[in-house]
C-alpha cells in the first residue's frame, strides 16, 4: 500500500467513525427530527376511528383534524370518538418542545424499519410525562413507535405506519394508539353514549384499550385561522 493509498484509507476510516458516532448521538437524532416535523406547519386531515376496549362496544367514527404549530389541535366529529388526547399530537417538535435529556439505548426493528431508539427524560416538575421511548427512523425522519409512562394515565403506545413515498413532508396514513383504561373513572357523558359489552370481566377496574386512526386527504400548509382553535 503505497502512502497516498493509506492516508485515503486513514482519512475514510476516520469519517466512518465520526459519521457512527454522529448516527448514535440522541441529539443529533432529535433535532433532525424536530427539523423535519418543522417544515408541517398546519395541516387538516380526515380520519376514521375505531375503537377497541373489552368491555365497551364503541361504534367506528369519522372525524377531521386540524393541526397548528407547535401544538395546537381542533377535533371535529358529528359523531361520538372516544379518543385519548394524548394521541391527537403526534408531533416531535411538541413532545420534544420543553427541556429535557435523552440518551441513545440501541437499533431496534419496527415492521422491518431500521430504528434508533432514544430514552427522553422530561426535566420540568410540572410535566406529566415521566419518561418516553421514541423509535426514530433516520432514513426518513420519522417517529416509528412512541412509549411514554405519564404521573397520571399510566403508560401508552404509539405505533406510526406511513405511505411508501419520498418526499420532504412524510406523514402517517396509520396510528394505532394503545392505553390504560379505568372504567370507574370514565365520565358518564361517555358511559351513557356507549353500550357495554356483556362479556365484561366482573371485579377488574383497568384494561387496555386500542384507538386504531387511519389518515385520509391531508391538505398540508395551507394556512389556517387561529379561529378554529378557538374554544366555542
Amino acid at each position: 500500500m503505497d502512502r497516498l493509498t493509506f492516508i485515503l484509507f486513514l482519512i475514510f476510516i476516520s469519517v466512518s467513525f465520526s459519521s457512527l458516532a454522529q448516527i448514535k448521538d440522541p441529539d443529533v437524532i432529535l433535532n433532525n427530527l424536530k427539523e423535519a416535523a418543522l417544515k408541517i406547519n398546519d395541516y387538516v386531515v380526515d380520519v376514521n376511528i375505531k375503537v377497541d376496549v373489552d368491555f365497551l362496544k364503541v361504534p367506528d367514527a369519522a372525524a377531521r383534524i386540524y393541526f397548528k404549530q407547535p401544538d395546537r389541535i381542533h377535533f371535529e366529529s358529528e359523531s361520538f370518538a372516544l379518543l385519548p388526547k394524548d394521541g391527537l399530537n403526534f408531533s416531535p417538535a411538541s413532545l420534544l418542545k420543553g427541556n429535557y435529556t435523552a440518551f441513545y439505548e440501541k437499533e431496534d426493528e419496527v415492521d422491518g424499519h431500521k430504528t434508533s431508539v432514544i430514552k427522553v427524560i422530561p426535566l420540568g416538575e410540572t410535566d406529566n410525562v415521566i419518561l418516553s421511548t421514541l423509535w426514530v427512523d433516520q432514513s426518513k425522519n420519522v417517529l416509528r413507535r412512541i412509549e411514554s409512562t405519564t404521573k397520571v394515565n399510566g403508560t401508552f403506545l404509539i405505533e406510526l405506519n406511513y405511505p411508501d413515498i419520498k418526499s420532504e413532508i412524510i406523514l402517517p396514513s396509520e396510528m394505532i394508539f394503545t392505553f390504560n383504561v379505568d372504567k370507574l373513572n370514565l365520565p358518564r357523558t361517555i358511559t351513557g353514549e356507549i353500550e357495554p359489552d356483556k362479556k365484561q370481566k366482573p371485579g377488574s377496574s383497568l384494561t387496555t384499550g386500542k384507538v386504531m386512526i387511519t389518515y385520509s386527504n391531508y391538505k398540508v400548509n395551507r394556512g389556517i385561522p387561529d379561529s378554529v382553535f378557538e374554544k366555542k
